[in-house]
């Protein structure tokens, strides 16, 4: 299917997305890959991106925070290929770090040496991390036991024993109950109200000798933005250190986001295991785990926790990470985020009080607090937005991201 896009952009319009989008439909349920992806929540069908670098006699905004779709329309991008494009879209220095890489083949299915440069780098950010690489199978074989805490409204991921009150696409689309997730898959899981520390000492009472850990995001970003209370995290680490527990950080959002060194270093927490995910590739598919050295040498081969992937390694991941990281680490580039990020959160709030509508009425401390928003008001927003040039993630209850790209005249 060829789709041009048209050189000039003249007026807000989705129809080539539409058509798009109905042939899609009849390739993929709902014509998405993700739920995440559907736009339910806004009223839109899907939008279909095509470029987020200038192509020859287009011109696009400076740098590369602005993304384009099949229609011609552009917009200032607080997605970020929902959080990984820290460091902008398409940046140079990458692209030509991945050519070169890709000369000498996409993949082997075996290691490569660029492992190891960005395995050193993301071990150097924090320097509990000792090895990185099913973190709950992990916990479960290292201590013995069977149960997990999480938190309502966080996901992590959509592998069974996680699908229980979960936030991101669930949350979004409003699912009653996932019928295809079997019970005995989820009963060893427990949940609490994120910020809730009674409810945490209450499941160790109720299940002595029975947890093996807990894991939560320390900043929840997939049921609203919800950050920790004071303290929580301190008598959290407490409480899982008293019951012989493990703590897992999922830092698949805030490593190399809050800080270089993530939310442990941010907040001086260091957990026993930590998850992490794109944002260490740029953005290409990767996943990890890591932390204790003791607990880490559970995985096979040298130990019983089974861990395998037939293309764990990719050189291409490998190389984009490295530079992406690399980048990262230049002085100045947290302050930099920290100010662009104040600036846009603030004019948002200025913005919406002078026109009579609060964008967070009260704290948001947990999941039930978040589900108090306004849903179609926020699709109206979304929409006029879209239609102003401007890509928000597409529910009330996720993230925006901003990155080293984005400027001052994006924001204003």
């Amino acid at each position: 299917m060829g789709i041009s896009v048209d050189e000039q952009k003249k007026i807000f319009t989705l129809k080539k997305s539409e058509q798009a989008f109905n042939i899609t439909k009849e390739l993929m349920p709902r014509g998405v890959n993700s739920p995440l992806h559907a736009f339910k929540l806004v009223g839109r069908q899907p939008i279909i991106m095509d470029s987020v670098k200038a192509s020859m006699g287009v011109k696009m905004g400076c740098l590369h925070s602005k993304m384009r779709d099949i229609d011609g329309n552009e917009y200032i991008d607080y997605v970020g290929s929902w959080g990984p494009a820290i460091i902008g879209h398409a940046n140079d220095k990458v692209l030509a770090a991945l050519v070169e890489t890709m000369k000498k083949g996409t993949g082997f299915g075996a290691r490569c040496l660029l492992e190891n440069d960005l395995v050193e780098m993301v071990i150097s950010a924090v320097p509990s991390i000792e090895a990185y690489i099913g973190v709950i199978r992990l916990a479960r074989a290292f201590i013995s036991r069977e149960k997990i805490i999480k938190f309502e409204g966080c996901y992590h991921s959509h592998a069974d024993p996680f699908l229980v009150k979960e936030g991101s696409g669930v949350a979004t689309l409003g699912l009653p109950g996932l019928f295809d997730v079997p019970k005995g898959a989820t009963y060893k899981t427990l949940t609490s109200p994120f910020n809730d520390i009674s409810t945490v000492k209450n499941l160790f009472n109720m299940n002595t000798g029975e947890i093996a850990a807990v894991i939560l995001e320390p900043v929840v970003g997939n049921s609203g933005f919800i950050t920790p209370k004071l303290g929580f995290l301190e008598d959290f680490q407490k409480i899982t250190k008293e019951n012989d527990a493990l703590l897992i950080f999922d830092e698949v959002m805030t490593r190399f986001r809050l800080s270089y060194g993530g939310a442990q270093e941010y907040f001086g927490i260091t957990p026993d295991l930590t998850t992490l995910g794109k944002i260490i590739s740029g953005g290409l598919q990767v996943g990890a785990y890591g932390e204790r050295k003791e607990i880490m040498e559970m995985v096979a081969p040298t130990r019983p926790m089974y861990q395998a992937d037939t293309l764990s390694g990719n050189p291409l991941t490998m190389i984009v990470g490295i530079h992406t990281l690399k980048r990262l680490k230049k002085p100045g580039s947290y302050e930099y985020l920290n100010m662009i990020t104040s600036e846009l959160i603030q004019g948002i709030g200025d913005v919406g009080k002078r026109a009579g509508h609060a964008s967070c009425e009260g704290p948001v401390y947990e999941f039930e607090d978040a589900k108090k928003s306004h849903t179609a008001k926020f699709a109206r927003f979304y929409r006029g937005m879209l239609e102003e040039g401007v890509y928000f993630v597409p529910s009330q209850f996720g993230a925006g991201f901003t990155s080293l790209a984005h400027t001052l005249e994006d924001v204003k």
